[in-house]
C-alpha cells in the first residue's frame, strides 16, 4: 500500500534528525539524533538529504544555513514533497 510507504519513509527519514528537531517535528524525543559534528562527515555523500525544516520566516531571516541542504515546508502536507525523495536515501532533518 502505498499510504504505508509514506509512514515506512518518514519513519526512517526521522531516525536522524538533529538536536532540537524532535519536539519541533513532532517526534517522540528519544528518537536518535545526531550533532553537527557527527553530521560534518555526511556533507556531500550522496546517499545523504538534508533537509532544513525551519520555519519560512526564520529560514529567511537567516544567516547560517548548510550548503547543499534542501528547504521543505513542514506547512505543506509531508506527501506532497515527501515522495520526491528515494527510499534508499538517509534523510536528516533540521531546524536549528
Amino acid at each position: 500500500m502505498e499510504g504505508n510507504g509514506i509512514f515506512r519513509l518518514m519513519a526512517v527519514a526521522i531516525l536522524l534528525t538533529l538536536v532540537g528537531c524532535a519536539q519541533f517535528l513532532g517526534v517522540d524525543t528519544t528518537t536518535p539524533r545526531m550533532t553537527k559534528e557527527e553530521l560534518r562527515p555526511l556533507l556531500g555523500n550522496p546517499d545523504v538529504i538534508i533537509l532544513d525544516v525551519r520555519l519560512e520566516s526564520e529560514w529567511e531571516s537567516s544567516e547560517s544555513k548548510i550548503r547543499g541542504a534542501v528547504r521543505e515546508n513542514l506547512d505543506k502536507d509531508i506527501q506532497t514533497w515527501a515522495n520526491k525523495y528515494p527510499r534508499e536515501k538517509t534523510l536528516v532533518f533540521y531546524c536549528s
